[in-house]
This record gives C-alpha cells, sequence and structure tokens, in this order.
C-alpha cells in the first residue's frame, strides 16, 4: 500500500467529518420527507424557515464549519479574498451558458429572482417586516454563501486526499457528480442527460476557475443570481 502525507491523513480525515455531518440530514430528509413537508405546510412560517434551514444547512455547510472550526481555519484559505474577484465572477458566470440555454430551451424561465426556487422564499418576502428581510438573509446565507463555499472546501479536501497527475481536477469532477445526484437528474430521457451534463460543466468550471484564479466569489455569484433563481 502506497504510504499517504500528513496533509492527505488530515484532509481524509477531514472529509470522513464532511460526509458524516452530511448523512445526518440526508437520511432524516429522505427518510421522512413526506412528514416533513406536511408538517411544514401546516406549521407557522418561522418553523417551516427552521426546518428547512437545519436542513439545508446540513447538507451544506454544518460540516465545512466543524472541519474550519477543528483546523483553525478562515474563508481566505478557500479564496474568499480580494484578488482577482472579477475575473473569477465573470469566468464562473461563463460555464452558467450551457445551464441557462438548457432552461431557456426547455421554457423553464418565466422569471427571475434570486433564491425564489426555495419554495419558502416568496412567503418570507411577503410576511412582515422584520421576519421578511431577516428570512431572507438566512436563505440568502444558506442557499447562497454556504452552499457555494462548500462545494470549493469538499473539492479541496478531495484534490489533497488523492492527488493525481492528470488533466482531469478529481475534486471538481466528483463535485459534479455530487450535484447530479443530489438534485436527482438521474435518467436516460434526452432532457434528464442535457440537464446533468450543463450541471456537471457549471460545477466543476466554477471550481477549475477557483483554482485558476485562487478567488471563490464566483462560485458564491452562481449560487446567488443563478442556481434557484429562475422559474
Amino acid at each position: 500500500m502506497k504510504n499517504i502525507t500528513l496533509e492527505q491523513k488530515k484532509a481524509r480525515k477531514d472529509l470522513d467529518i464532511i460526509l458524516l455531518a452530511t448523512l445526518i440530514p440526508l437520511i432524516i430528509y429522505v427518510g421522512f420527507s413526506s412528514r416533513l413537508m406536511e408538517y411544514i405546510n401546516s406549521s407557522s412560517l418561522l418553523i417551516g424557515l427552521i426546518i428547512v434551514a437545519f436542513i439545508q444547512f446540513g447538507l451544506t455547510g454544518l460540516g465545512m464549519t466543524i472541519v474550519m472550526i477543528k483546523n483553525g481555519e478562515s474563508f481566505k484559505k478557500y479564496g474568499l479574498v480580494k484578488n482577482n474577484t472579477f475575473k473569477s465572477c465573470i469566468f464562473s458566470l461563463l460555464f452558467c451558458i450551457p445551464a441557462f440555454l438548457f432552461l431557456l430551451y426547455n421554457g423553464e424561465i418565466n422569471s427571475f429572482f434570486p433564491f425564489q426556487g426555495m419554495f419558502l422564499t416568496r412567503r418570507i418576502l411577503e410576511s412582515a417586516f422584520p421576519f421578511n428581510i431577516l428570512g431572507y438573509i438566512v436563505v440568502a446565507m444558506i442557499w447562497g454563501f454556504f452552499e457555494g463555499i462548500n462545494y470549493i472546501v469538499i473539492a479541496d479536501k478531495i484534490n489533497k486526499s488523492y492527488k493525481t497527475n492528470g488533466i482531469i481536477n478529481l475534486g471538481a469532477a466528483l463535485c459534479g457528480i455530487v450535484a447530479i445526484l443530489i438534485h436527482g437528474m438521474i435518467g436516460t430521457d434526452f432532457n434528464t442527460i442535457i440537464e446533468a451534463i450543463t450541471t456537471f460543466i457549471l460545477i466543476y468550471g466554477m471550481i477549475i476557475t477557483k483554482e485558476k484564479t485562487g478567488n471563490a466569489w464566483g462560485s458564491i455569484l452562481i449560487f446567488f443570481i443563478f442556481w434557484n433563481a429562475f422559474q
């Protein structure tokens, strides 16, 4: 068995933590999704938001947060810096073009509003002040900030765990596959295949952009103004 470095051991341990932290809310959601939805729809908006936010944060931010606190890491380590911000945002958005064209072709672009794909967003914005503002900030942080940076962190840990010399970025590729699986883009019909391909391009491209520019703000931007923004 090939010896692994201390950096690889640490990265693999971090991946185990992220995986475990993600599995718990995933099991809850998969196992009780119908009951949860019934309860959310019959409960107050505040209770519904707390439940949905808890599950989403568990899937896209909890493991990453635990690892960063454990290691004493800051977001700067993962590309949330000033240098090359404009370049990162532009190139990341370019990788959204195939997905945008697919949505356009499929007739799925009727309106644009950040995070409207999260089913509680409209209700939150229609609620009384200050809950509407605070609730929307919670949505933006969890479905925007944490989901965007989570892919960057996971890709970094994968690449440090399993170093490759090939032209394929393993972390970016696996994150692209995970995004396809999580969002249920599995099937043999034309639309599902194209949707999966364009999603893979988007996730892979934004991670590569971070690798090339050293800046991850482009990834955050995608989840703020593209992902969940069209209906």
